[in-house]
């Protein structure tokens, strides 16, 4: 089941209600997101109401502290796939701005939950923040669903390694290069969507197994080389990925650039929908001393990724013979 996508609070119809409903920025749409998201479906459908998901575009940091605001895990519309997969009824997106941020937690609760909503159910983490300088916690919250009619669950964070998953910590992995604990943590592999850089002389047939991606907004890996698997409209193709300034060739010129293994020629324009999916760390980023010592590096590069994939076909085909053996 899609879930319906609202855009703001007039475009949400009279009758949606009664609800079961979730609030925050769900960068990420990590494991500790999802488990709060399946608890909201599975109550709403005992409630016989509608399992809702209300978000923020921009992120509230980009109106509150733009020299903080945090590039995103998830940009909204992969937010909003991820979203719309997990069972959800509806998905409101709230346009963040400094009105919305100016409202206080109570006329919050009446204008969006009670009025809106008809919110029988609102779910958070217990580190739950909402209103005018996020004045009010969980706390405040059950007070105002006691006058607004709506009882309140709160849940603890989910932990991985250790520590609590969260989006900032998701995000500091990334930036680290850190790609496993970052698959660990979001419960699925990283990927960023995006469009081929302009000016490569892409073609309606391309057949150069290297693809650069569009200059990209969210959030990268850190500098280096990555085992990386690319879609291509409706292809998929394995890959080495660099991500980095290419320092070799002198002054820098940053660029996400995928060698893709066993290429075959393909229709690809600057519009073409790419997915790059980041699997493993290969190395980091460092200078070579000349292009054919640096082209000698990449035949490693490409060996070790050739390994990975062999060993995960190998590793599938044993657990897909594992399940059929459990079956037959």
């Amino acid at each position: 089941m899609s879930s319906t996508v609202y855009r703001g609070m007039g475009a949400i119809p009279e009758g949606l209600g009664p609800s079961v409903v979730t609030i925050g920025n769900f960068d990420g749409v990590h494991c500790g997101h999802r488990a709060v998201i399946a608890a909201v479906v599975a109550r709403a459908k005992e409630l016989r109401s509608r399992a809702v998901l209300v978000t923020f575009d921009p992120h509230p940091a980009v109106v509150l502290r733009p020299e903080k605001a945090p590039k995103l895990i998830t940009p909204l519309p992969e937010k909003l796939r991820l979203l719309c997969e997990l069972g959800l009824d509806a998905v409101v997106v709230l346009p963040f701005d400094v009105e919305l941020a100016r409202t206080s937690a109570r006329e919050f609760a009446a204008g969006l939950l009670h009025d809106r909503l008809h919110a029988v159910e609102v779910h958070e983490g217990e580190n739950f923040r909402f209103g005018y300088q996020a004045a009010a916690d969980i706390g405040g919250l059950v007070e105002l669903g006691q006058q607004f009619g709506f009882a309140v669950e709160t849940y603890e964070p989910v932990f991985v390694d250790g520590a609590p998953v969260s989006s900032s910590r998701i995000r500091a992995a990334i930036a680290d290069g850190q790609i496993t604990l970052a698959r660990h943590l979001l419960g699925r592999t990283f990927s960023v969507c995006s469009t081929p850089a302009r000016g490569r002389g892409y073609g309606t047939m391309y057949a150069v197994p290297t693809v650069n991606l569009a200059s990209y907004e969210g959030l990268l890996p850190a500098h280096g080389v990555y085992v990386t698997e690319m879609v291509i409209g409706t292809e998929q193709f394995e890959g080495v990925t660099n991500v980095g300034n290419r320092p070799t060739f002198g002054a820098d010129s940053f660029a996400v650039e995928s060698y893709l293994l066993r290429f075959h020629a393909i229709p690809l324009d600057e519009t073409t929908p790419l997915r790059l999916t980041f699997l493993h760390r290969l190395r980091g980023e460092r200078k070579w001393p000349s292009p054919e010592a640096l082209k000698v590096q990449i035949g490693t590069d490409v060996g070790r990724a050739e390994r990975y994939f062999s060993l995960r076909h190998a590793m599938r085909q044993r657990q897909a013979g594992a399940t059929l053996g459990s079956v037959v």
